[in-house]
């Protein structure tokens, strides 16, 4: 297994052997055991001494379910610390077949604005990925949608691509590393935290992968894996939720839009309310009806990675049954939609498209154009004034500067009070206040507000493990702690978070996951080993963030959560500041 580094300061490249203390890291704790083994913690996150890691999860590169998740880390350009941001794609598992267990690139260009590409391929007969620099001048400053293509005519069709887009030449805080999807569109986001400006940084715009040739991923034990597979992918195939034609398959992770909106927890107007009047129309529910009316037919959602068997991603079709955009997720329908009180699906369609385009994060594109209306910059529910906005941000003009720092910048700049950030970085798409676990792993992440480090909202909103009442705080604590730390696990693995849903009320499927690991690996880890591994990333990530400056005193959710009571529960975020440092403080 082979450690692959890239230094653009002299365009160099090294392939060195995985020492023997990383056997068994993969994935998010191996991005985070890198940054914090390697990256100074009070370093500039845009200066020489950051670095942006690669790598795939244990189980990435195989025929497992939904493993083809990469994880990115380096320290974040938004939040000031650690940061991992992982996203679904074919890139993913073509780095874990040319056995690279993790990609650093390193260093800075001597020369500002200079702009390159890196090509990795298999070297047969060395045994080794090699590495090529390229040119990538006439890429830069242009719209990713309309420069995929040519990547994939210059380099040829079985390759994949990572780079970053205009966000990430400009330096913003909410630019994204983007990857190629199945239908080769660049809309595959490892959004959060401002790591596709690292990359920019590093004056490198593409990483494009050709693993033809490439040996494959080792297997210590075949068999074991094997059957771990199959449990696994039998609880995928079961779980309402993630059974072909279940909850995700029909209706996307936009399926949430309702279920939120009901529940009082559908931030809205920048967490001004709990729900939205327009969520039916812009719902997963809606989309799937639209585009039957649209074209004639009923549209089942398609996978974002190779293997994956729950295919939530979908498609948004225009009335001449054109494509529109794809994916319109949760997340972004949320962001760009109820959050910016907008009701139009072709508006933030549209959205989703600009910022795929430009390399934006949605999430924190919509919570900073929440604190610009807020601000009187556009009123609530202007759409076009909305989509404007974000050509402003493609643009690099003054005003989508501004927008481009995210959420907590923008509030800053327009002396905003209602401010939907933790450590700088934009909330998600559940109110804190109407959903209290999801509150605490905002607060105490060490990822700044991100829904993905914590999520329990499966037990919280969707009664996996059993229902618990979200507006109670009452053990919420444990529950954040249990699964912060056992989302950094499935994190290392390379599966998707959804397989969360499945195995945490199939207990075969959990067992899969793990015995796909240790089949992987050799290893004979239990589901006990499985949360330890989990808690040993997380004490690294915390110890990286304290080291660079944030204290236990950044754990907390913004000032108005606690004196603002929130419609229509008139709920206020009620966990004592002292239960919020008892999160890690129990690992």
């Amino acid at each position: 297994m082979w450690i692959l580094r890239l230094n653009m300061t002299d365009l160099k490249c090294t392939v060195e052997e995985a020492p023997p203390a990383y056997q068994t890291l993969a994935g998010r704790a191996l991005t985070s055991t890198l940054v914090s083994d390697e990256v100074p913690p009070l370093c500039h996150p845009l200066g020489p001494n950051n670095k942006l890691v690669f790598s795939p999860g244990i189980a990435t590169g195989t025929n497992a379910s939904t493993s083809s998740r990469i994880s990115v880390g380096a320290k974040s350009p938004l939040t000031g610390g650690i940061k991992e941001s992982n996203a679904g794609s074919s890139w993913a598992s073509d780095l874990a077949r040319m056995q690279i267990k993790a990609l650093v690139v390193e260093g800075k260009p001597k020369e500002t604005g200079k702009r390159r590409g890196a090509s990795v391929t298999w070297d047969a007969a060395a045994g080794k990925p090699k590495v090529e620099f390229f040119d990538a001048a006439e890429y830069a400053g242009k719209d990713l949608y309309d420069v995929y293509p040519k990547i994939y005519e210059r380099f040829g069709g079985k390759i994949s691509i990572a780079g970053c887009g205009v966000a990430g030449e400009h330096g913003y805080g909410n630019a994204g590393v983007v990857f190629n999807d199945l239908s080769k569109r660049p809309s595959r986001y490892a959004g959060r935290g401002g790591l596709g400006s690292v990359m920019g940084s590093k004056g490198l715009k593409f990483i494009v992968l050709n693993a033809s040739g490439a040996p494959g991923v080792s297997i210590a034990n075949k068999e074991l894996f094997d059957e771990g597979r199959k449990k696994l992918t039998e609880s995928l195939l079961t779980h309402d939720i993630t059974k072909p034609k279940g909850a995700l398959n029909t209706y996307g992770t936009a399926v949430l839009i309702n279920i939120l909106n009901e529940a009082g927890g559908l931030p809205t107007r920048n967490f001004s309310s709990g729900r939205f009047e327009g969520a039916a129309k812009i719902a997963g529910e809606a989309i799937f009806e639209g585009n039957k009316q649209r074209l004639g037919k009923e549209l089942y959602n398609h996978a974002c990675s190779p293997g994956c068997t729950i295919q939530c991603s979908n498609t948004w079709y225009n009335a001449d049954g054109t494509e529109r955009a794809s994916c319109v997720e949760y997340e972004s329908d949320w962001a760009l939609g109820a959050n910016c009180g907008i009701d139009n699906l072709d508006d933030i369609a549209t959205m989703i498209k600009l910022c795929n385009g430009y390399g934006l994060d949605t999430i924190e594109t919509g919570a900073t154009l929440g604190v610009a209306m807020e601000a009187g910059v556009i009123p609530f529910g202007d759409g076009k004034g909305a989509i404007n906005l974000i050509h402003e941000l493609g643009k690099g003009s003054p005003l989508g500067r501004t927008l481009g720092g995210g959420t907590g910048f923008a509030g800053k700049a327009y002396g905003v009070v209602r401010v939907p950030a933790v450590k700088g970085q934009g909330m998600p798409a559940y109110e804190p206040r109407a959903v209290k676990g999801m509150g605490i792993t905002y607060a105490t992440s060490t990822m700044g507000a991100d829904h993905t480090a914590g999520y329990t909202v499966a037990p919280e909103i969707l009664g996996v493990m059993g229902k618990q009442d979200p507006l109670l705080a009452e053990g919420k604590v444990a529950l954040s702690r249990a699964f912060q730390a056992t989302t950094a696990f499935i994190d290392s693995t390379g599966h998707c978070l959804f397989i969360a849903f499945a195995i945490l009320d199939i207990a075969s499927g959990y067992q899969g996951m793990i015995d796909e690991c240790n089949g992987v690996l050799g290893t004979k880890w239990t589901a006990d080993d499985a949360y330890a591994y989990g808690v040993e990333v997380l004490k690294k990530e915390r110890a990286f963030n304290e080291a660079a400056g944030l204290s236990k005193e950044a754990d907390r959710v913004p000032e108005f959560m606690k004196v603002e009571p929130l419609p229509p529960h008139n709920q206020v975020f009620d966990v004592p500041d002292s239960d919020l440092d008892s999160v890690y403080g129990g690992l």
